[in-house]
């Protein structure tokens, strides 16, 4: 374990863990090489007042064990629903019921749970009904993505899918409305940043289908792919319907920077992304999306409209908002704890 910094009074240490060819951590080895450690560091440091957790369930099972054996409450962060995911992914049955009885151990024994959305608090609930679950929201660094600073420009305007394409996010659907983008505004382009397991296959039907249209760019800082977002005419975000419930944080990131947002999908980002200014939302159709698609090439915002968007994002959705709701809940569980 080394220290990696002080961050408002708080000592960071970080240890590090196996990760795959792209250097993601994801699967049972890269699990491990984190849960293990994390066991033994829990349990040989000194008891503090509260442990906050976030998935994969792996890690919440660990916390909730050594927790129970230290007498220490915990607070369990839930950004999506893990099992859900794992079904959708077309994991093996034996693989989502295991993720499925983790999740459901780490979420019960959890003193409270923060949940970033009603709609993932309401399947948290459904798969462990005594958990406390508040909803706290989802947020994004400010400081990072906001409207001033460097703009990417490029040759002609383009629209950005920033962040993974897994198979839950379902984003082929994008090139596959690039042909009809394309007969109206032939000089449109779509740009991808980041990885995801679909990446190959969506560059293949690229290159099958709209040749030169859509570039591939590697993960990158936070701050470059602001630059990206502010040159942007809009971001796109995709969730597979009735995949799971999930929230793509990408689009916080793109409010924040002032720039909107196509978004196809269910629930909870379909509500966001229908927030007056926020952008245009599609059902999963490629015909749909094209359309949404032409029309944020077509509506440019003003930099008004941009400062405007911004600053309601700052004030609903950055991550200082979330963290003091967060905070709050653990304040919360302590306070309980001790009575």
């Amino acid at each position: 374990m080394r220290v990696a910094g002080d961050v408002a009074g708080a000592t960071v240490r970080r240890a590090p863990v196996l990760r795959d060819r792209d250097g993601y951590v994801r699967g049972y080895a890269q699990y491990m090489s984190f849960d293990v450690p994390l066991a033994f560091r829990l349990l040989s440091s000194r008891k503090p007042h509260a442990v906050i957790v976030e998935p994969p369930p792996t890690t919440g099972a660990v916390v909730r064990a050594v927790c129970w054996f230290r007498r220490i409450p915990y607070v369990y962060y839930a950004a999506d629903v893990w099992s859900e995911a794992a079904s959708v992914a077309g994991s093996p049955a034996l693989v989502t019921n295991v993720v499925r009885a983790l999740e459901k151990f780490a979420l019960s024994g959890a003193a409270g749970v923060a949940a970033v959305s009603e709609s993932v608090a309401q399947r948290l609930r459904e798969i462990a009904p005594k958990a406390l679950v508040e909803v706290v929201g989802n947020g994004y660094d400010e400081t990072i993505f906001r409207p001033d600073g460097p703009s990417h420009r490029a040759d002609a305007p383009y629209l950005l899918y920033p962040g993974t394409a897994s198979e839950v996010h379902g984003a082929m659907i994008f090139i596959d409305a690039m042909p009809r983008v394309l007969s109206l505004m032939p000089d449109a382009r779509l740009v991808f940043i980041g990885q995801g397991a679909e990446r190959d296959a969506m560059q293949a039907r690229a290159t099958a289908t709209v040749p030169g249209a859509v570039e591939f760019l590697p993960r990158m800082s936070g701050r470059e792919v602001a630059g990206w977002i502010r040159g942007a005419a809009a971001t796109l975000a995709s969730v597979l319907p009735n995949a799971y419930v999930a929230f793509p944080t990408k689009m916080l990131a793109s409010v924040g920077c002032g720039t909107r947002v196509v978004y196809t999908g269910p629930e909870p980002g379909l509500s966001f992304a229908r927030t007056p200014g926020v952008g245009w939302t599609a059902e999963y159709t490629k015909d749909e999306v094209a359309e949404a698609m032409i029309s944020a090439l077509r509506e440019a915002g003003s930099d008004g409209e941009r400062r405007r968007l911004s600053t309601w994002a700052s004030g609903e959705h950055s991550l200082g908002v979330v963290m003091s709701r967060v905070t709050g809940l653990v304040q919360d569980v302590i306070r309980n704890a001790r009575r």
